[in-house]
């Protein structure tokens, strides 16, 4: 083996591992100090830095371009996580490795968060340090041996790939799986390491829920006639949260028709959520399976590609036992997050995208709220079989930063008539939050005049994204809202009191929203006794 190696390799390798430690100070929030942080999890670094760099080494036979390159993909991983936690209090996550292909397969939900001109300008000058990289440095096969580099450079490999494997074992801090929490202990690098071994590691949980819709005095559910079985609408609607609770400068008419539901509905509240201003699957798992995220470990960050591989029972399958046809609505690609492929294990007969939809139905940047409503209706009028709709909007998506707030709406909906400083995302909020009120109207006026009973959940997947706003105003408290309403109160009331306002985790809303179901089917037989 060339001596010339080892010393030609000797300053980038020292000066490298400087670096990549000193970079985790460009992280936010930033993590222990190196220092203070026990033996294996500093090995974990420095094993890592190796491998890749004896990688880009035999890639590339230029010592100080392949420090670069690895020094650059860092440099990469802590701008995506400063920016996701800027945006969704959250570091880097591995399963958020596969969003760098769904940004460039949906470019306007990934890259106005990280900054569309940065993105551009780093992709350039990446461009730009390879192309002069490889101009201005000679490689190491000029002088020497090809079988002597790849030798050694592949011993750094398998040296580096030991020490990783010995400082896991020998790694005696446990992840609690709040990401925050873990991340702050051990910082970037080890981060993902024991969150990849958390997933390794993983044991699905043998117990599963098994809902079912039968008479409420424990009679056989077959008894139930499918022509008493109610219509149920579910909504998850896109950032929905009742944003006056926490910030009483809004109007309350706003969400004026949403009030209305929530005093007829059987139950209503603020609701707890696995998520942050994105996410969305996190919660809409949660919704479905009636489990909450912690059920499913490390796999509650990245649930449907879990799914993917172990099946779930969900609401839809629990009405579709009973003989309903199962839809699903969402005016977005039906491919993203895999749904076009998953929903059908999830118990869906059918799947409407974005194509059932116009350019002209767009509010904003999106397909609007309205016309997903004028959609269910639509299907409610078509079939005289027992419907289950599962709504998955998309208007109030953000960036909201890319849309501008109207000069009427900064006078519509504030208490003062006026706009504050630094609160253009809140008014365009504002905006969309009153098109999602008229469809919750909506779709409780469709159910009310429909000759088939009806059962209308609706909730908020996640606060949305308003830095600028959370800056000016404060954080909120995170929680979104919901109520489940029926369409004979009134007789339900008879048999047993409406819950009110109630604070619960989403998880909670099957199990309510299939006693409603329930309730339905039977109400009649009990008021003729």
């Amino acid at each position: 083996m060339e001596a010339e190696f080892l010393s030609v390799l000797a300053v980038p390798l020292f000066v490298g591992l400087l670096l990549s430690f000193a970079m985790e100070w460009l992280l936010e929030p930033r993590a222990a100090a190196f220092w203070r942080r026990p033996l294996p999890i500093l090995c974990l670094h420095l094993g890592s830095f190796v491998l890749l760099l004896s990688i880009s080494l035999l890639l590339f036979w230029r010592p100080w371009f392949a420090l670069g390159v690895v020094l650059a993909f860092q440099l990469l991983l802590v701008l995506v996580n400063n920016a996701k936690y800027h945006s969704m209090r959250e570091p880097f996550l591995i399963y958020d490795f596969e969003y760098f292909t769904d940004a460039i397969k949906h470019p306007r939900l990934y890259l106005p968060f990280f900054g569309i001109y940065k993105a551009i300008l780093a992709a350039i000058g990446f461009l730009g340090l390879v192309a002069l990289g490889l101009s201005l440095e000679t490689s190491l096969l000029v002088e020497g041996s090809f079988l002597n580099g790849t030798l050694l450079f592949g011993l750094m490999a398998l040296f580096s790939s030991v020490l990783i494997g010995v400082s896991i074992s020998f790694n005696q801090i446990q992840m609690t799986l709040a990401p925050e929490k873990d991340y702050l202990k051990v910082g970037q690098v080890a981060f993902i390491w024991l969150y990849v071994l958390e997933h390794l590691r993983f044991k699905p949980s043998k117990e599963a829920v098994q809902w079912s819709i039968g008479h409420q005095d424990g009679s056989k559910q077959d008894d139930i006639d499918a022509l008493r079985l109610p219509n149920v609408v579910a909504v998850q609607s896109e950032s929905f949260f009742d944003v006056r609770k926490d910030y009483d400068l809004l109007k309350p008419d706003v969400l004026a028709k949403y009030d209305q539901i929530c005093q007829e509905s059987v139950q209503f509240g603020r609701l707890s959520v696995p998520a942050w201003g994105a996410n969305t699957i996190r919660t809409e798992s949660a919704f479905l399976t009636g489990l909450s995220a912690s059920h499913f470990g490390v796999h509650q960050f990245s649930p449907y590609r879990y799914f993917m591989k172990n099946k779930q029972f969900t609401l839809a399958h629990a009405l579709k036992e009973k003989g309903y046809r199962t839809v699903c609505i969402h005016p977005y690609h039906a491919s993203f997050y895999m749904r076009d492929e998953l929903y059908p294990q999830l118990g869906f007969d059918d799947f409407i995208d974005i194509n059932a939809f116009s350019n002209e139905q767009k509010q904003g940047q999106y397909t609007g709220d309205v016309a997903v409503a004028q959609k269910v209706g639509e299907l409610l009028k078509e079939t005289d079989q027992p419907l289950f709709v599962f709504v998955i909007t998309m208007e109030n998506h953000g960036p909201l930063h890319l849309e501008q707030p109207l000069d009427a709406d900064k006078k519509l909906f504030y208490k003062e008539n006026k706009q504050p400083d630094g609160c253009n995302d809140l008014t365009i909020y504002a905006r969309h939050l009153s098109n999602a009120d008229q469809m919750a109207s909506m779709l409780r006026q469709q159910l009310h005049n429909d000759a088939r009973e009806g059962v209308l959940c609706w909730y908020g997947d996640h606060v949305p994204i308003m830095a600028d706003v959370y800056s000016a105003l404060g954080e909120p408290s995170g929680l979104t809202d919901y109520f489940v309403w029926s369409s004979r109160l009134d007789e339900l009331q008879a048999n047993t009191a409406s819950s009110g306002e109630v604070s619960m985790d989403v998880s909670g809303l099957v199990p309510l929203v299939l006693e409603q179901v329930t309730r339905l089917s039977t109400i009649d037989e009990k008021l003729a006794s």
